[in-house]
């Protein structure tokens, strides 16, 4: 899939906003492919494939806030990306295990990893009508506008990772269990997606004149 282009005013930024910004685009720009086939149980494999990523999310990041004060702070941009990497592989893998892979798209995948942590941004991505569920396709400025509501919210949580990196073990052990809370909210979003009939829907602009 074709990367995303960033907004011309957000070019070039060294911040968190900008770095954030670029990693969530970076991430579903590029949908990672499955080695998982359709099951015949795909809820149990679905399971079993989230509680697997979280485990490991948890050691993850319970092990890169190891690192006390200064030393540690370093490692938070690190334990985002790194998460984020496991969780989009995750989707993926569910939507393997459904027989969906080839509906993911990147909707899907921003709805997936940040309905849990900023639902209203993403509430228009994708609309549930009983047991089906319509997946907008939207422009690229509308994803944009999407990831930039998004970002203040984990900006938010790096401000509480932050302040744990003061406290090595006990942040740790706190991280460390928020990851693999994270995690399973983002599996779980993913197998309420997948388990469902799965429509498309481009926005169609109406033409003038």
């Amino acid at each position: 899939m074709t990367s995303l282009a960033l907004a011309k005013n957000d070019e070039g930024g060294d911040d968190p906003f900008h770095k954030i910004y670029g990693a969530i685009e970076r991430f579903i720009s590029n949908v990672p492919e499955t080695d998982e086939g359709k099951s015949k149980k795909p809820k149990d494999r679905a399971r079993l494939i989230v509680n697997t990523a979280a485990a490991k999310a948890a050691l993850i990041s319970a092990g890169l806030a190891l690192p006390p004060g200064p030393l540690g702070i370093v490692t938070i941009i690190p334990d985002l990306l790194a998460i984020w990497r496991l969780q989009a592989q995750m989707v993926a893998d569910i939507a393997g295990t459904f027989g969906k892979e080839a509906f993911l798209t990147r909707e899907q995948m921003l709805y997936c990893l940040f309905r849990h942590a900023a639902a209203q941004a993403v509430r228009d991505l994708v609309v549930r009508t009983g047991e089906r569920v319509l997946v907008q396709r939207v422009s690229l400025r509308a994803i944009q506008q999407v990831i930039k509501k998004i970002v203040p919210r984990i900006t938010q949580r790096l401000i509480g990772r932050t302040i744990s990196r003061w406290f090595p073990v006990i942040g740790s052990l706190g991280i460390g269990a928020y990851a693999f809370y994270d995690t399973a909210q983002v599996g779980e979003t993913a197998i309420d997606l997948f388990k469902r009939k799965i429509v498309k829907k481009t926005k169609r602009v109406r033409k003038r004149g």
